[in-house]
């Protein structure tokens, strides 16, 4: 007797076993989601959503050019120039002049993410001078400046502010032209700049005493700038905040690149271990800033600092944030225990965002990001930009929305600030966050998002509710449909009507490579009252 199986009984076996999974597929039960029974897991800040305008885009200057701009191609325009971050490649850059915060659109659609913080801060504003008088603006800015931030253009972004129900969020100028002749810091220009804000009717909710200082160089604090250096500026603004801005939120320390592979060995790093170290606990809450990556420009950063479109739907791209928090919370809990913590700049990528940031395939990691940091009790999420580069919410010619603006909006109508523990999913690709429905007592919001680029998803609902569902042709257009429709402004930019497609209880399938929200205002969960 030949020890051996024929062909033919192997196929068949094969077959069978096949077939057997299949219908083990097929008769297993989808997770059920139950809204009235989703227990209160935590609270976000009436703001959780925001965003930042950068100092650059406010005084002009160089920021991240756009991959498909034709601007600055010059060869001047590839020398360094005076408000570039150290030793960065000018070629990385291109000149804007100062955003226009008057234009309708720009209003009318920020007016719509309100209530907001806008966050007026980032490398730039390390190193610009306040101009304190109505007097033109010199040509070049004083000794150890780099830009120049008129009354004029704060007022403007104190009018913007009140305009779109956006409380303002900023950092001070720490460059060398604000110290000593020992190098320590002084209030003189803060001092100024917080005079005229109350002169005029504004107010800082909240502030960083500079931006990213455990990468101090490059943003322009003094050569050799350390953690006890930081700690005895830290000590010097705090006595003056202490009478300057009564109720300020005090932020702190605001690190970036950390718990990730972003930052090259080459930058001179501190570490927000050693700067909490130094300083102590002085923050009313923990600041941090949160990049996956760095996008195509900042190669130099090497090929693990960087990613690629392939991988944006990826389980462990979508979990970066949420492991960089996990990264900063361990340290909050370390040296500040019980602090809110705030995500104060974050994006696709850093360094103005890959070339896919301003397309569909990005509203997963967005949406996704906002869900996780909720469920998390991160408080306060600031994407970076409003309108600027690749990664802002607008496009920074037209003031157009892109699909993160949309997938905004749907999160401002929808979600509201109690978070709700939505359970397990039922693949690693299906990502299920749950908070209370805005402005519905007992309401119950669902944010669906299957990452599955080629696999349908089911799950479970008990209850009506209103779906609302965003698609796009391409992953990678900037052109998205809501309930197959697509979203577009309307006459005089008004905004659509969400509206919501009936779904009644019971087995709801979501589509490959879709994110849906569901709105369920008959939910009764008691939390949620």
């Amino acid at each position: 007797m030949k020890n051996t199986i024929d062909f033919p009984l192997i196929a068949l076996v094969a077959l069978a076993l096949t077939q057997s999974s299949a219908l083990i597929g097929q008769d297993s039960k989808p997770v059920v989601v139950n809204p009235a029974t989703l227990a209160r897991i935590g609270t976000v800040d009436e703001r959780f959503q925001s965003y930042n305008i950068e100092m650059v885009e406010v005084t002009g200057g160089r920021f991240w050019k756009p991959y498909n701009s034709n601007a600055d191609t010059s060869q001047s325009a590839k020398q360094p120039a005076a408000n570039q971050p150290t030793g960065m490649d000018p070629s990385l850059y291109q000149y804007r002049p100062p955003i226009d915060l008057t234009n309708a659109r720009l209003r009318k659609l920020a007016a719509a993410l309100g209530p907001a913080y806008l966050r007026v801060s980032g490398t730039w504003a390390n190193t610009t001078w306040f101009q304190d008088s109505d007097d033109p603006a010199p040509a070049n800015p004083p000794d150890g400046f780099k830009g120049i931030l008129t009354r004029r253009q704060w007022k403007g972004v104190l009018d913007f502010s009140h305009a779109t129900n956006a409380e303002i969020v900023t950092s001070f100028s720490i460059g060398t032209g604000t110290r000593d002749a020992a190098g320590v810091w002084t209030p003189d220009q803060a001092q100024k700049f917080v005079a005229y804000t109350k002169s005029v009717g504004g107010n800082i909710a909240a502030a960083e005493f500079m931006n990213e200082p455990n990468i101090a160089e490059i943003g322009g604090a003094p050569k050799g700038y350390d953690a006890p250096a930081y700690a005895r500026d830290i000590a010097a603004f705090r006595a003056f905040a202490k009478q300057a801005l009564p109720g300020l939120i005090f932020l702190g320390p605001g690190s970036a690149g950390e718990g990730t592979l972003m930052t090259p060995s080459s930058m001179h790093l501190l570490t927000s271990v050693d700067l909490l170290t130094a300083t102590g606990p002085v923050f009313d809450a923990v600041s941090y800033h949160s990049y996956g990556a760095v996008s195509s420009r900042c190669g130099m950063f090497g090929a693990s600092a960087t990613t690629n479109a392939d991988a944006a739907l990826s389980d462990e791209w979508l979990a970066r944030p949420a492991r960089i928090e996990e990264f900063y919370g361990g340290i909050r809990d370390r040296f500040e225990p019980g602090k809110p913590l705030w995500n104060t700049e974050t994006a696709q990528a850093a360094c103005g965002g890959d070339r896919w940031a301003s397309t569909f395939l990005d509203s997963f990691r967005y949406l996704n990001q906002l869900g996780s940091l909720a469920k998390r009790g991160v408080q306060v999420n600031m994407h970076n930009t409003l309108a600027a580069s690749d990664y802002g919410l607008l496009d920074e010619n037209t003031y157009a929305p892109r699909p993160n603006y949309w997938a905004a909006l749907l999160w401002h109508k929808l979600m509201a600030t109690t978070v709700l523990d939505a359970g397990s999913s039922p693949t690693p690709s299906l990502h299920l966050y749950a908070q209370c429905l805005r402005d519905n007592p007992g309401g119950v919001a669902l944010l669906i998002i299957n990452a599955d680029r080629g696999s349908s998803q089911t799950l479970e609902v008990r209850g009506a509710s209103d779906r609302y569902t965003l698609t796009a042709h391409d992953l990678q257009n900037t052109h998205i449909q809501l309930n197959r429709e697509e979203l577009q402004l309307g006459s005089n930019d008004a905004l659509p009507k969400l509206n919501g497609s009936p779904e009644h209880a019971g087995s709801l399938t979501f589509a490959p490579a879709s994110i849906t929200f569901l709105a369920m205002p008959e939910a009764h969960n008691a939390s949620c009252q």
